[in-house]
């Protein structure tokens, strides 16, 4: 399956056209070195929570907005050779200071471990998801099931994807993220809808939907879950780039 670099990035709010030129001119390089697909989305419906949430994630102050975005490759092997050649490429050191404060930014590498779906659309749904080590195939078993569902109702593609190579950083990281305790990995995940209003309709439906009410325990903490909306603002599949 796919493997994903997962990246939640604080972005001044008065610098999303800064970001989108930022991100749009590292697109030719990206492809490049190996990145199959870049999509960048900006925070659109993204709430305050009490014990995690995006904004936590990458401690925002009051002026700022989350980028939710992603990377993908065929797999570890693509993804480590991409970040060797980015490194190493003369262009990198000539480019401009990205519009944001790199130093807060979380970023790692998981492994899709379900993948349904082709389409892109132009919304977003972003989770991160702090799920016990020892409920790894339980927690597969209930995205693949959920992933059908949100596919029913008009999702495009939907991912799951497990932590595979994700540093604790020294001021932020996807652990602290999810105050992950000992024996916890991390989910990234993201829904991809035509639009905002299909999203927004499906989750009406899927709610109201005695069936999809929990049934036992649940192989997750959701207590310290988090997720949003976002508008995709840079999708290197769908050229050119829109805001």
């Amino acid at each position: 399956m796919t493997y994903i670099e997962g990246f939640v990035v604080p972005v001044p709010a008065g610098n999303r056209e800064a970001f989108r030129t930022h991100a749009n001119s590292l697109m030719s390089l990206l492809g490049e070195v190996g990145v199959q697909r870049q999509v960048e989305a900006w925070d659109s419906d993204v709430h305050e929570g009490k014990v995690t949430d995006f904004r936590m994630a990458v401690n925002t102050t009051a002026d700022e907005k989350v980028v939710f975005a992603w990377f993908e490759y065929p797999d570890r092997k693509a993804r480590d050779a991409a970040n060797q050649k980015m490194m190493a490429d003369p262009r990198m050191e000539n480019m401009e200071p990205p519009p944001f404060d790199g130093k807060r930014m979380v970023m790692g590498g998981f492994e899709a471990i379900v993948e349904e779906g082709e389409g892109h659309g132009d919304y977003v749904d972003g989770f991160v998801v702090p799920v016990p080590e020892a409920k790894r195939e339980a927690y597969r078993e209930l995205a693949a099931k959920m992933a059908k569902v949100f596919r029913q109702h008009g999702a495009l593609r939907v991912v799951e994807a497990i932590a595979d190579d994700v540093s604790h950083g020294e001021v932020t990281d996807f652990y602290r993220a999810v105050k992950a305790e000992d024996g916890e990995t991390v989910v990234f995940s993201f829904i991809e809808w035509p639009d905002k209003a299909t999203r927004d309709e499906a989750w009406q439906k899927i709610m109201a939907d005695e069936t999809m009410k929990p049934d036992g325990e649940m192989p997750f903490v959701g207590q310290r879950m988090f997720w949003g909306g976002f508008d995709k603002i840079v999708d290197s599949a769908r050229q050119p780039a829109h805001a």
